[in-house]
């Protein structure tokens, strides 16, 4: 596997090696400029059938963007998701990216830039936790970012983004999920493991990438998942994705 790839806009994709230096010390996971400068290898290796994800995320996304409406990628990261869409969504569509790290936000100027997109969008550097600002939204896409949000604070997480909500218009969430069996979720994460060693990960690159996300990533239960979605008035709550301990959902106001 070579170390660079070329994502969209013809840039090099630099190797995701952020925990293979053993003496460093292992502190909280950050989306800081370390991050932020291998995040596109990162999830690329880290997240099975990502490029598939997106286009099934484009697909969903484009039976409900309306004209002329908002389209709120929260979690935006270095805009990968917002590029995926950008071809096939109204180009009447306003994107708006938010992202609290300012480091993504800069990868995601660079590369929205380098792919010419013309469509009207912003990109917003905030706390998702205090984000309320949605308005005239036909689609809402949580990309790996919903288990970022302190558990306390989802529930009106998720009902924000349901009032800034067109009627009709749809929440797209992929996330990293947990199973109540025991058994079966060591099993699916020693699976996830597996996948991350095929795609060049060392032992200790997992061990502490897995400690450095103990206290920030707290992932749900699908159905915990479910029924926060429709306790916060979503009426049609569907899984459109699943591989073991990854799942993706589609909510519908």
């Amino acid at each position: 596997m070579s170390d660079t790839q070329s994502p969209p806009g013809g840039a090099k994709k630099a190797r995701d090696r952020l925990f293979a230096n053993t003496e460093s010390e292992i502190t909280d996971f950050t989306f800081d400029d370390k991050t932020a400068g291998v995040f596109d290898d990162m999830v690329d290796r880290s997240v099975p059938f990502y490029a598939e994800i997106q286009r099934m995320i484009s697909e969903i996304a484009n039976d409900f963007a309306e004209p002329g409406t908002h389209l709120y990628d929260l979690g935006c990261s270095t805009a990968t998701t917002m590029l995926a869409l950008d071809p096939v969504i109204d180009p009447t569509v306003h994107f708006v990216g938010v992202d609290n790290s300012r480091e993504m936000l800069d990868k995601a100027r660079a590369k929205m830039e380098a792919c010419n997109v013309v469509r009207p969008y912003d990109l917003v550097e905030e706390d998702l936790h205090d984000f309320a600002n949605l308005e005239d939204a036909s689609v809402v896409t949580l990309v790996l970012t919903l288990m970022f949000i302190r558990p306390l604070q989802r529930q009106k997480f998720v009902e924000r983004i349901y009032k800034g909500l067109r009627p009709g218009g749809c929440l797209l969430i992929v996330e990293k999920l947990t199973v109540a069996d025991s058994t079966l979720n060591r099993l699916f994460i020693n699976h996830y493991y597996e996948f991350k060693r095929r795609n060049d990960y060392s032992e200790i690159e997992i061990a502490r990438k897995r400690e450095s996300l103990e206290n920030v990533l707290i992932p749900y239960r699908f159905e915990e998942n479910v029924e926060l979605l429709k306790s916060s008035g979503f009426k049609a709550v569907e899984e459109f994705f699943r591989w073991y301990n990854f799942g993706g959902i589609i909510a519908v106001k």
